[in-house]
């Protein structure tokens, strides 16, 4: 017999463990941002070339973003637990090596590690908060803290780095980690869920081989095509991408145990959420990356003025991901998720007026305030259509395939409407964006599937 007190403490712990989770999310995630304001002090103190720069924040990206699929499906088979706290340890001590780097290619290797770390220790973190909270309305409330932390990484980064890198040394961009990580490897196993074995399932090497070769061909043409122009040296990454892509297909349809089965993403529900998460990451990565600069380039904001203009993006996004809770465990995931891009459509077109002359609280305070709003709304959202309907065999699979549909959509982002920033100026980029979270809207409205209503015992 279950008693109060079991319950309660049951309760407790996995708020302890959502708690543990998110932290750690939100460092990989701010890992993806954190150094780019320093990077002008890490070129001098460590005299980084103007093309080697690039790949401090390139390594990380491009090992996060192409070992996804390996790290969810390893968590599937070898036990989420295990997998996170992998992920966690190796991040910690790869973020040792970036704090301590005395020559570049040490701090690229760092780099390099970290996102490794990190694509172990994501999707393994997403899928045990998957299956902790299977409620739909007690799901919603959960995905909305760890997708409000994902944003809230991403922005607060900047101001952390302007921050440490004045106060401190850039060096503490990646000290700052350890004690993070080594709390959770404390916690953890006290919180998260016992592993369970799958006996007799093995991870799909040609699959994984091939799948990762294809993410990191496809971002690294990206980035490649974004920082230098589309010549042949990101036609060829991308070409690669592209032929390593057909051999996975090929080798999953026939494999009997394949790292990623075909029937899985080409279920209605969860392709519309991976498209218009791509869609969706595409516009808000860009959003960042042309504000950023426009705030110091055009209205002459410093490193740390710049990322102190972002903390009314991080009011908004906590609004936005309480509503997003509310709204998900009482009308299902599509109607908030359609006003989300509209909301965030809305919030690009402010931002797009900014120019020289204009004035932080009237032209740049509320454009991202909206545009946050819609980021709060939809991130959580899209995150519980992408892992609906998974189980203890395929949930982490849920979980990379939506990082790494947004990782990929980031680096399409930046390439994309950077590219067009540079051709047709600042507005004509954000307008770009702006329509692309229309077409989600089109999307998530006319198909993806209306899911029920939750029931009031559900909703908590």
């Amino acid at each position: 017999m279950t008693t109060t007190s079991q319950v309660n403490t049951g309760v407790r712990q996995r708020a302890r463990a959502l708690v543990v989770l998110s932290f750690i999310h939100f460092m990989l995630v701010l890992d993806d941002s954190v150094v780019n304001v320093a990077l002008a002090t890490v070129r001098d103190d460590l005299g980084f070339g103007p093309a080697g720069l690039a790949w401090v924040v390139n390594a990380y990206f491009l090992a996060f973003g192409a070992l996804l699929l390996v790290g969810g499906r390893a968590a599937d088979l070898l036990g989420r637990r295990t997998v996170f706290l992998t992920g966690v340890a190796l991040f910690g001590a790869a973020s040792l090596l970036c704090g301590l780097a005395q020559e570049p290619w040490q701090l690229v290797a760092g780099r390099f590690l970290q996102g490794t770390g990190a694509a172990l220790a994501s999707p393994a973190a997403m899928s045990l908060i998957t299956l902790m909270y299977p409620g739909d309305g007690e799901r919603a409330k959960a995905m909305g803290v760890w997708g409000g932390v994902a944003v809230l990484g991403g922005t607060t980064g900047l101001v952390i780095s302007g921050v440490v890198t004045d106060l401190l040394s850039w060096r503490w961009v990646f000290l700052i980690n350890l004690p993070i990580a080594a709390a959770a490897l404390l916690m953890a196993p006290r919180l998260l869920p016992a592993d369970e074995r799958r006996p007799g399932t093995r991870i799909d090497v040609p699959g994984a081989l091939l799948g990762t070769g294809a993410l990191l061909a496809l971002v690294h043409g990206l980035l490649r095509g974004a920082e230098h122009g589309w010549d042949p040296a990101a036609a060829v990454p991308l070409l690669l991408a592209a032929v390593l892509g057909g051999g996975f297909l090929a080798v999953e349809a026939r494999t009997a145990d394949p790292l990623v089965p075909l029937a899985f993403p080409a279920r209605r529900s969860r392709a519309v959420a991976l498209v218009a998460s791509l869609l969706f990451t595409a516009a808000f990565f860009a959003l960042s990356f042309l504000v950023m600069l426009r705030l110091q380039n055009e209205l002459g904001y410093g490193p740390l003025a710049a990322g102190l203009a972002y903390l009314p993006y991080a009011a908004g996004v906590l609004a936005g991901v309480r509503l997003s809770s509310w709204t998900v465990a009482r009308y299902g995931v599509r109607p908030p998720l359609v006003v989300s891009f509209l909301v965030s459509a809305v919030g690009l077109l402010m931002l797009s007026g900014i120019t020289a002359g204009t004035a932080y609280p009237a032209g740049v305070a509320p454009g991202l305030l909206v545009a946050a709003l819609g980021s709060g709304l939809g991130f959580p959202a899209l995150a519980i259509a992408a892992v609906a309907d998974t189980t203890e065999r395929d949930a982490g699979l849920a979980s990379a395939l939506l990082g790494s549909v947004q990782q990929v959509g980031g680096a399409v982002g930046i390439a994309a409407l950077v590219g067009i920033a540079a051709a047709e100026g600042f507005a004509f980029a954000l307008h770009a964006a702006a329509a692309l979270l229309l077409a989600g809207a089109l999307l998530v409205a006319l198909l993806l599937p209306v899911s029920p209503r939750v029931p009031p015992g559900r909703r908590s």
